[in-house]
């Protein structure tokens, strides 16, 4: 993958603490449209409306167009993270972080946003969602590198693995 500038490190760091490059749809969209089409049959949408170059960027999927608060709430009041606000966590924010296992760490990703910078956090994502053995970046639903097939597929993955499949047979 090209080498990303401070521009699109952000456009790719959601107000949430979410890390846009491991979103499934963010990955369909730039690099497996087999997966985007999958994704958009499961949400009875059409493709263009799954396609999303990160959270701040102008193409944006009908989740994060549509249906996230944190997003307009963050621009409404000038704000660059939701860690930034008087009111974090807001109801909203932690009714979010509750519904879907790769937002677990949104509480600890906004805390080293708030002391590192995003840049820097950025950086430490990128480890964290990259395949140890090939350096591919993996959502937190690929339990296998989605290059090379080691398991699990990140650090992310093998930390909660047991939250994102609690029915899994050991």
């Amino acid at each position: 993958m090209n080498e990303l500038n401070d521009s699109d490190k952000k456009k790719l760091s959601a107000v949430c603490g979410l890390f846009c490059q491991a979103c499934s749809m963010y990955i369909g969209t730039t690099e497996d449209p087999e997966r985007l089409r999958v994704l958009a049959d499961r949400f009875q949408q059409p493709v263009e409306a799954c396609t999303c170059y990160g959270c701040r960027s102008e193409k944006r999927s009908f989740y994060c167009e549509n249906l996230c608060y944190m997003y307009s709430c963050a621009a409404k009041r000038g704000l660059d993270f939701c860690g930034e606000c008087e009111e974090y966590p807001c109801e909203e924010l932690k009714k979010f972080q509750a519904e879907r296992p790769h937002r677990l760490e949104l509480w600890e990703s906004l805390k080293r946003i708030r002391e590192a910078g995003y840049l820097q956090w950025f950086e430490e994502e990128v480890g964290h969602y990259a395949c140890p053995d090939c350096g591919t970046i993996n959502s937190a639903y690929d339990r296998t590198c989605r290059s090379c097939g080691r398991e699990p597929s990140c650090r992310y993955v093998e930390l909660h693995k047991d939250s994102i499949w609690p029915n899994r047979s050991k």
